[in-house]
């Protein structure tokens, strides 16, 4: 089984693989952090996992201000729509509009199964949009589907 390394924001992260691919996961509910954690171990999927609670939070990550300054750059940027805050629409329009953070890969990867929801996501660049699953099994492949947009470098992870 692969590991999963949990970040408490704010510590240092000096401690992990160069090569171990980074994975920020924007969701304000504690159970889907669980269940996301749960279903990477089960999917053997090797990631420095770091989680952010809200919008704010999640630019501020990205854009590495305050305490976040010395965060890494994730490889995949999975987002909740339903955020405090600033909702991931506008978390994922402030990205493309950013030189800096417009290259980065995002799956939303929501509860909401709305098309105006998954239409607004894929025209502002999100490389897919996965509906979260009720079952775990469903949630453990979804897992993967999101995770199959993880770069390492520009290489995808097959």
């Amino acid at each position: 089984m692969g590991t999963i390394s949990v970040t408490v924001l704010g510590q240092p992260y000096n401690n992990f693989a160069m090569n171990q691919r980074v994975l920020l996961y924007v969701e304000d509910e504690d159970a889907a952090v669980f269940l996301l954690e749960t279903a990477l171990k089960e999917a053997d999927i090797d990631v420095r996992l770091y989680r952010v609670a809200d919008g704010d939070e999640a630019l501020a990550f990205l854009r590495k201000l305050g305490p976040y300054s010395d965060m890494p750059r994730p490889d995949l940027v999975l987002l909740d729509l339903n955020l405090p805050r600033r909702n991931g629409l506008e978390v994922l329009s402030e990205m493309r509009n950013s030189e800096d953070l417009r290259s980065l890969a995002v799956v939303v990867f929501t509860s909401s199964s709305l098309a105006v929801d998954k239409r607004k996501s894929l025209a502002l660049g999100a490389q897919e949009y996965i509906t979260k699953p009720a079952s775990f099994d469903g949630f453990v492949t979804a897992v993967k589907n999101a995770c199959s947009h993880l770069t390492n470098g520009h290489h995808p992870v097959h």
